[in-house]
């Protein structure tokens, strides 16, 4: 009898040919897309195809010798009272801090390193910035001494705050450069800037780091990135390591707009305080994932997957995780 009705619906009704055309579709459509690393939804992937899934690429990343390490003062800073930074250095190095410094100046001296005029030391930026700053004030940090450094505008420049958003100009930029001469033919970077942000009466957001870029001798520009921990816990802020990896970074449209931020907290990854892959909760974290930038996983079970398990993101390439400790970056959006 049902074979019967099969054959009635087969001849008269043409419904049952657009439900074979669609249902071909779909299968066609989603077998497709899985070929080509589009997200397609688990029911319609067979389990050999969930068993080829080819490993995520490893990126090769740039290994250097960074020098250099500046961390934000856990106390109160504003404007008005200034701010407190605390430099880490593996050799002799001046801080210098500029206030009120001019976004695209700073912009523009960070693209002038990258086409011949090489910023090394404090008269170098002086000169680069143009004067287009508010004031500027410098600190001799020697190797083994990681003391706070306060920085703050006189009183009688009567400087207060830094006008309504969108503004033109940072609060403070502070420069890391190598003292003596005979260590810039030693370390590759030569040069740290970091952007930081200060509260004031007309823009209360509390005190943080906003970009740090590392300058090195060659003319090459690289940007921090903030990696994402799959856990949080406290650390206690350390030196830098003496090696670390980087990736190269190019200026944008970032110095018109200047929408990201972020705010450094330091994690101790030393042995005891590691992080278990969320995967198979055995091995030590040791992947970064990109372009998330999730550190989350192990080398074993990176090749089972093809998204991040944290942000579900496709996973485009890796990067090993060697060194410790690890600094873990929350974002925030401010507007400058």
């Amino acid at each position: 009898m049902a074979a019967v009705f099969l054959v009635t619906l087969y001849e008269y009704s043409p419904l049952f040919y657009i439900s074979v055309v669609s249902l071909c579709f779909v299968v066609t459509a989603a077998v497709v897309l899985g070929w080509f690393g589009f997200d397609v939804p688990a029911i319609l992937r067979s389990s050999d195809e969930a068993e080829s899934i080819l490993p995520t690429p490893e990126k090769q990343m740039v290994q250097v010798t960074n020098p250099f390490g500046l961390a934000m003062s856990y106390g109160t800073a504003s404007v008005i009272d200034g701010a407190s930074v605390r430099p880490f250095c593996l050799e002799p190095c001046i801080l210098s801090c500029f206030w009120g410094c001019e976004v695209i100046t700073v912009q523009g001296a960070l693209q002038s390193h990258q086409h011949g005029s090489r910023l090394s030391t404090p008269q170098h930026f002086q000169e680069a910035f143009h004067l287009r700053y508010h004031h500027s004030q410098s600190f001799h940090v020697s190797s083994d001494n990681n003391e706070e450094h306060h920085t703050q505008i006189p009183a009688e420049q009567g400087i207060t705050d830094f006008g309504l958003l969108p503004r033109a100009h940072y609060p403070l930029v502070a420069v890391l450069t190598l003292a003596e001469p005979e260590a810039r033919d030693v370390y590759n970077i030569v040069a740290s800037v970091t952007v930081i942000h200060v509260p004031d009466d007309k823009y209360s957001l509390s005190a943080r780091i906003l970009f740090q870029y590392l300058l090195t001798s060659q003319g090459n520009m690289f940007e921090l990135k903030p990696l994402f921990m799959s856990a949080d816990s406290g650390g206690v802020p350390g030196p830098p390591d003496k090696e670390q990896s980087t990736s190269p970074y190019q200026p944008t449209e970032e110095a018109h707009r200047l929408e990201q931020s972020s705010m450094l907290e330091e994690e101790d990854w030393s042995e005891g305080t590691g992080r278990d892959c969320v995967i198979c909760q055995n091995a030590a974290v040791n992947r970064v994932l990109l372009p998330c930038r999730h550190a989350c996983v192990c080398d074993r079970c990176m090749s089972h997957f093809q998204h991040c398990p944290i942000c579900r993101a496709f996973v485009l390439e890796s990067f090993a995780l060697t060194q410790e400790p690890v600094v873990s970056v929350g974002c925030v959006s401010v507007t400058y």
